[in-house]
């Protein structure tokens, strides 16, 4: 009942905002300069025009865990066809090596949500739970352990 409720509340989650990934946990400290590791934030897709500076998240063929970076430069021609370069704020470089095979530049197509809102550090949970197997399994047999207990009573 647990997981059909989380999974209702994560398929309600993408309808509202229209996005593939309505939030995300920021697992690297590669955008530390906007967003520090384990903050929590909320994306959506606007139809509006991408523009420099703006923080999108995009997903690369071939991976499985969307990106969050900054747009940092945009490339448009005439018939609205729109190509844009990311970069990790705290990155040395563009994101060039992380698209895929002969890619230089993404499109709409691969971007799946952008930057709305965030809260500080609230994903942490997520990021134990990844770096420490052990704690996240401790915390499954707790919490079935807890409904099972709480169904006799």
């Amino acid at each position: 009942m647990m997981v059909s409720a989380a999974l209702t509340v994560w398929k309600g989650l993408m309808v509202l905002p229209g996005s593939e990934s309505p939030i995300l946990v920021v697992l690297r400290g590669s955008v530390q300069l906007a967003f520090h590791r384990g903050d929590l934030f909320l994306t959506n897709l606007r139809e509006d025009p991408i523009r420099a500076g703006e923080i999108v998240v995009f997903k690369i063929e071939g991976r499985d865990i969307p990106i969050v970076h900054r747009v940092i430069k945009v490339h448009e021609k005439d018939n609205e066809d729109i190509k844009f370069l990311t970069k990790g704020d705290n990155n040395e470089v563009d994101d060039r090596g992380l698209y895929k095979e002969g890619q230089n530049w993404l499109e709409k197509k691969d971007v799946v949500g952008r930057a709305r809102g965030f809260l500080p550090y609230v994903g942490m949970v997520t990021i134990i739970m990844n770096d420490y197997p052990k704690f996240k399994f401790a915390l499954l047999a707790i919490m079935g352990t807890y409904v099972l207990l709480k169904r006799e009573s």
